[in-house]
């Protein structure tokens, strides 16, 4: 045997062997330094510590999982584990493995037409949220992800140019949300996926959470695959009270369920959020009126301004989003007597008046005032305290359109002149669906000069006095319990006459309460039949002879009503035989 030949061989050997632990330590040292990339640019986004490789480890291992809240898509909030999204796709991934969890399962019923929405505004097709699938296996083919560590609440921004919107659709459910979730802290932090620019409002989002808000468009800077490692999805529609008029007309939601106790503790985080004391109360008392600076103007807003003043022997004073800081108008609005503007979003602001000032409500001519009410509602949603009064200009001659504007600034050129002529002659905008009805904005954006008279008797009809906050006690409704220790007993005369002889105690929490007012009602219903017959006594026994039979089986209900219209729930169902 050829020794030189043996020892070639062996050396090519030893350094094959060496070569490929060499490819094999590089190939290990690039996965280190890429991991330590992805680390850092993890760390990059958030201050919490993170394990890049056991995170990645779970990822391919556990996969996605989703736990939601809401049998319907329009109230289903969901909670995610390993929730991915692809900047390149602009798509949510849920990577399926033998460990996933997906609740509800619902296969394609997901996509009819959506798993939920992903802004407060109900059902809206431009705020749906969905996911696309894959095997946790195809991780490998993908780009490294990116870890979040950061638990986050990703929703939508449904407008945020509008003060409106941002308190109504945005600030509010972002915050009763996070309330309802306990991990959902100051230290959870926003992702807003609309695709909305910041706006000029952004800053009211950032009171949200100690961390700054992330935009659709900033995730491409942070890479390619983003994975979350615990997110919930979607906004609590539970503090809305306005609908726009997407499939009728614009109103009040059908089922309101805020009061403004829930308003009021809304507003007092967010004004110690900007620093302002509750406590700083003025000893003067003042009117503000809200000024706008663009469009629906008040023609003759000095005069209306020292008008008040004399009839109210108040100082008033105007504010205007463009010329005060947010802090300021907040501050003013929260010690303010009675605040004055022509419709429009910046309107929402009454939320911050104390109990007992009063909104007017200004509206041009051929605007009604019960056709366009979100600042009604809001006002008038028990626990606000708030007067509310509405004022239209009735006048022609009082205002000022601008039918050569743009139309989404009131204009109405492009339309052919029949039309132009009919909305021109038009004494009311007939009720319509958003958003875009060219009466309706023609109305929006003129200018009114304020018929100050008018205005005066109409605010005195409801402020007959000096108008100004009052400390008002707790105004909620309470609602008695069931009643207790209900019986009853039956007593027979011969074969045609009957008597139920029927007795309870009072609720129990009704010995802790102040009412006025307090009543039972009592159902008396024949065993088979599906007919009832309903008393109001104001005792706590009764003995019942009417339409008594013997030797019959009946089922009695019995509940307690205070002040007339808070009804109590209906005790055990009482089964009483003569």
């Amino acid at each position: 045997m050829n020794i030189a030949a043996v020892f070639n061989a062996l050396l090519v050997s030893v350094l094959t062997a060496v070569l490929w632990k060499y490819i094999k330590l590089r190939e290990h040292a690039f996965m280190v330094e890429e991991e330590l990339v992805l680390t850092r640019q993890s760390q990059e986004l958030s201050q919490v510590q993170i394990d890049y490789h056991a995170a990645l480890q779970a990822l391919v291992e556990d996969g996605t999982r989703m736990v939601c809240t809401g049998r319907m898509h329009t109230d289903r909030i969901c909670r995610f584990e390993s929730l991915c999204y692809s900047t390149e796709a602009e798509e949510f991934v849920y990577f399926h493995s033998n460990s996933s969890v997906m609740l509800p399962n619902l296969g394609s019923r997901r996509f009819q037409p959506a798993l939920l929405d992903l802004s407060s505004v109900e059902d809206h097709n431009t705020q749906y949220f969905n996911f696309v699938e894959l095997p946790a296996a195809a991780l490998k083919f993908m780009p490294k992800p990116v870890f979040v560590p950061d638990v986050a609440l990703i929703a939508n921004r449904f407008n945020p140019d509008n003060l409106m919107h941002v308190f109504h659709d945005d600030l509010l459910p972002i915050y009763y949300t996070m309330q309802q979730f306990s991990d959902l802290d100051l230290e959870a932090r926003l992702f807003f996926m609309e695709g909305w620019s910041e706006g000029v409002h952004f800053d009211l989002y950032k009171l949200l959470s100690n961390k700054q808000p992330l935009l659709r468009e900033q995730l491409k800077t942070l890479g390619r695959l983003l994975c979350f490692t615990k997110s919930y999805v979607g906004l609590s529609k539970i503090t809305t009270w306005y609908q726009y008029g997407f499939v009728q007309p614009q109103g009040p939601k059908a089922n309101i369920l805020v009061s403004g106790n829930e308003i009021r503790q809304f507003t007092k985080f967010m004004m110690q959020k900007l620093n302002i004391s509750l406590e700083e109360s003025s000893s003067e008392e003042y009117i503000v009126v809200f000024s706008r600076t663009v469009n629906r103007l008040i023609l003759n807003e000095a005069e209306l301004i020292l008008a008040l003043a004399q009839e109210f022997q108040m100082k008033t004073i105007t504010v205007s989003l463009e010329e005060h800081s947010f802090s300021d108008i907040v501050r003013l609005i929260s010690n303010a007597s009675m605040l004055v503007s022509m419709h429009g979003a910046q309107l929402v602001m009454s939320l911050f008046l104390p109990r007992g000032a009063t909104v007017v409500e200004l509206f041009p001519y051929a605007i009604n005032p019960e056709h366009y009410t979100p600042y009604k509602t809001l006002a008038t949603l028990p626990g606000m305290d708030l007067q509310y009064i509405a004022w239209q200009n009735t006048d022609r001659e009082d205002t000022v359109t601008y039918p050569d504007r743009p139309w989404d600034q009131g204009g109405i050129a492009h339309l052919d002149k029949a039309e132009q002529e009919r909305i021109i002659k038009s004494t009311e905008v007939p009720r319509h669906l958003c958003c875009r009805n060219p009466e309706w904005l023609f109305r929006a954006y003129q200018d009114t000069k304020v018929n100050i008279p008018s205005l005066i008797h109409v605010i005195r009809q409801t402020v007959k006095s000096k108008p100004g906050p009052k400390k008002q006690k707790w105004s909620g409704s309470l609602y008695p319990g069931k009643v207790r220790d209900a019986k009853c007993q039956a007593s027979v005369q011969g074969t045609s006459e009957a008597k139920l002889a029927v007795s309870w105690q009072i609720p129990w929490n009704l010995k802790y309460l102040k009412v006025r007012e307090v009543k039972y009602e009592v159902w008396i219903q024949e065993q088979g039949e599906n007919t009832y017959m309903p008393y109001i006594l104001s005792h706590q026994n009764h003995t019942f002879s009417e339409n008594i039979k013997p030797f019959t089986i009946y089922l009695v209900w019995i509940r307690c009503i205070f002040n007339k219209n808070l009804l109590g729930p209906f005790a055990d169902v009482l089964l009483c035989s003569t």
